[in-house]
């Protein structure tokens, strides 16, 4: 048993309160080595506000989600309406209501901004690599998250963009139809869906993805944050109590300076509120304010915005794609066995026989829905791909700015042609964009490598104010 400590002769009642509280829970051990003595480098700039609006968004949606659950109701019957009754009669029902589902935008605006910047500073580089794969695990837990949920409201879109979605996991070898049934608990979309997904919506996976956040902060406080330069600042200098010269203790100095970029977001986030919750149709689909109808399919049928540049990656995989991604793998093994030299040549053309034979062998479906899941997996092996000799854009080539730039182009424009009616012209245009999508990933050990490097400083560069 651990020696009880004794409060210091005059303390106040706060004091006494505490000490008894550390004897028994390390209250003030865990808030030392996770916010009031956690050293965070003293030169983070305006991306690092997004972990920490990420957070205020998880909070905002689990408080109005319980807000919500007392008065909606999961009955396919009965869901619709539930959710017209909070919205007109009870108080301040359609501010939780619209605070729910902006802040469900919102929620993957800031993780985008957050994963971008982790991108830009090569934040998943050693030794965050755990950090940056619970990061993926929080992203898939969050797309599953909002899946469920934008089936709650039982109207048009939520009910068959649930129907398109569940189907495509039927195009899964051997196994799909029977995976289709047991997701939506019935041969098709119906009260059963509805009460599993409320169930998962509410309860099991915010519990995942609440633990993904502990574990992912706890992994960042153990080996460090990152920072604009990519400079470890534990390997720097220290003080003569062991603290990095480079660094500053989060509270008060960047808990107090999160505080501007919550105010800000806070400012944008309420000014859609009130002015443009739906968003022109982006945060909240007109056809969603029609109670779902098994009978009557919409005209167009897509997801919300945030899934759009998967979906369009989904819809990209036609069989002419499919034949075309057969004809380069040909071509890149015969020009393997003409460059190659030995046993890569029997490897190389080994490896070409078996793609292009499974490729051949199952239907485009099953690869777009390949496809889409393998653009989110992909991100996972991102620490791996990166051979780049620093971490930071700031010191990377200038043309590497310009691949970052067309990635992020790319992906928005995937994201616009995913809500778009489906057409020759799009199709194309999609198709070269999943191709640059997967390209940026699977050249990245080639591409990382070349290029001018400039010189990383020993310690942080830092302009005070």
């Amino acid at each position: 048993m651990a020696e009880m400590k004794q409060a210091p002769a005059g303390a106040s009642n706060g004091e006494k309160f505490m000490t008894w509280v550390d004897n028994r829970f390390p209250a003030t051990k865990l808030w030392n080595e996770h916010v009031g003595e956690y050293y965070a480098p003293k030169n983070f700039n305006f991306w690092y506000f997004f972990g920490s609006l990420a957070l205020l968004v998880l909070v905002i949606q689990i408080v109005t989600g319980i807000f919500l659950v007392m008065n909606y109701k999961p009955d396919a019957n009965l869901a619709f309406a539930s959710v017209e009754y909070i919205m007109r009669d009870v108080p301040w029902g359609w501010l939780i209501r619209y605070m729910h589902s902006t802040g469900a935008s919102a929620f993957f605006v800031v993780v985008y901004l957050h994963m971008y910047r982790g991108l830009l500073y090569g934040s998943y580089r050693t030794p965050r690599e755990l950090v940056w794969i619970f990061g993926c695990l929080i992203f898939l837990a969050l797309m599953a998250e909002a899946f469920m949920g934008y089936l709650l409201p039982w109207g048009q879109m939520s009910f068959w963009g649930a129907q398109v979605i569940i189907n495509l996991f039927a195009a899964v070898p051997f196994i799909g139809p029977d995976l289709a049934i047991l997701i939506r608990g019935d041969f098709v979309v119906g009260d059963a869906t509805l009460n599993r997904f409320f169930s998962l919506h509410v309860i099991a996976v915010p519990l995942v993805l609440l633990g993904l956040v502990v574990a992912h902060i706890i992994a960042l406080h153990e080996v460090g944050s990152n920072n604009p330069d990519g400079v470890e600042i534990k390997q720097g200098p220290k003080d003569a109590n062991g603290k990095p010269l480079d660094g500053i203790p989060f509270h008060p100095y960047y808990s107090v300076h999160d505080l501007l970029g919550v105010v800000g977001f806070l400012i944008v986030f309420s000014a859609v509120i009130f002015f443009a919750p739906e968003m022109g149709g982006y945060f909240l689909e007109r056809p969603n304010f029609i109670p779902a109808d098994p009978f009557q399919t919409p005209l167009h049928i897509a997801p919300v915005w945030y899934f759009t540049p998967f979906y369009s990656m989904l819809r990209a995989t036609t069989d002419l794609m499919v034949n075309v991604l057969a004809v380069i793998i040909a071509l890149g093994a015969v020009l393997n066995l003409i460059k190659g030299q030995g046993k890569s040549k029997v490897v190389g053309l080994v490896i070409a026989a078996v793609v292009i034979a499974l490729l051949k062998t199952f239907e485009a479906k099953f690869w777009g829905v390949a496809v889409m899941g393998g653009a989110v997996v992909i991100l996972v092996g991102l620490p791996w791909l990166d051979k780049s000799p620093v971490k930071s854009i700031r010191y990377r080539p200038s043309w590497h700015k310009l691949v970052y730039g067309v990635f992020v182009v790319n992906f928005v424009i995937l994201g616009y042609l995913g809500v778009q009616p489906p057409s020759p012209t799009g199709e194309m245009v999609a198709q070269v964009g999943t191709l640059i999508y997967f390209g940026f990933f699977v050249l990245m050990p080639w591409w990382s490598q070349l290029g001018t490097f400039k010189p990383v400083p020993d310690r942080v560069t830092f302009k005070p104010h």
